[in-house]
């Protein structure tokens, strides 16, 4: 365990890089997807937020360059971050395939999915704020609650691709409601390899 009360600068870094995914989490779940116009301006913003959380992991990698001493183990850090650009990567992902699809049906699995993205987001954000703490036992709880909305989102893509094949005659339209899906539910894997992570870290520290 950590002795040092000082906020380190790794982990305040690490802290802005989730807070950025977290709100770009939010804002894709409360958007609206109504109109062509919506779809291009929410993918535009979705980049946004992508391109600066690269930037914090640009400053987070030239900061591990220069320091000798570290919080944790670097790879740990460093994969970290990764994974926690990995949920944002995927999120600009998918909306980018909104806007190229045209897409404005998003149907209640989607809304389902994003709600519980956007809770795993939140799990995360306080997950690390504890680390930034230096309080990794109780990280725990929000460990395991991510892992929770990651098996709910197993359910949901499997009664919705279910429900999509049974249902939908439209070729066109079933390819683009499963690529989808299958983007909201690799979102969700994302999260849960946040979470694997931070069990890695409070593994070596505690």
């Amino acid at each position: 365990m950590f002795s040092s009360r000082k906020q380190d600068p790794f982990f305040i870094s690490l802290q802005k890089i989730a807070e950025n995914m977290r709100e770009a989490i939010h804002y894709a779940n409360n958007a609206k997807f109504e109109s062509i116009s919506d779809l291009k301006e929410i993918s535009i913003k979705m980049k946004q937020y992508e391109t600066y959380g690269d930037n914090l992991i640009h400053e987070l990698i030239v900061m591990l360059n220069k320091s000798f001493m570290t919080p944790i183990e670097r790879e740990d850090i460093l994969a970290l971050a990764n994974r926690l650009d990995d949920v944002l990567d995927g999120a600009e992902h998918c909306i980018a395939h909104f806007e190229m699809f045209s897409f404005t049906e998003l149907d209640e699995s989607m809304r389902t999915f994003l709600e519980y993205i956007t809770k795993s987001a939140d799990e995360i954000v306080a997950a690390i704020e504890l680390l930034n703490k230096k309080n990794l036992i109780n990280m725990r709880k929000h460990i395991i609650l991510i892992k929770d909305y990651e098996r709910e989102c197993d359910e949901v893509s499997r009664s919705s691709i279910k429900q999509l094949f049974l249902k939908e005659k439209d070729p066109i339209r079933l390819i683009k409601f499963r690529d989808i899906y299958d983007q909201l539910e690799d979102i969700a894997d994302y999260c849960q390899d946040v979470a694997n992570t931070l069990e890695t870290i409070i593994m070596r520290n505690a």
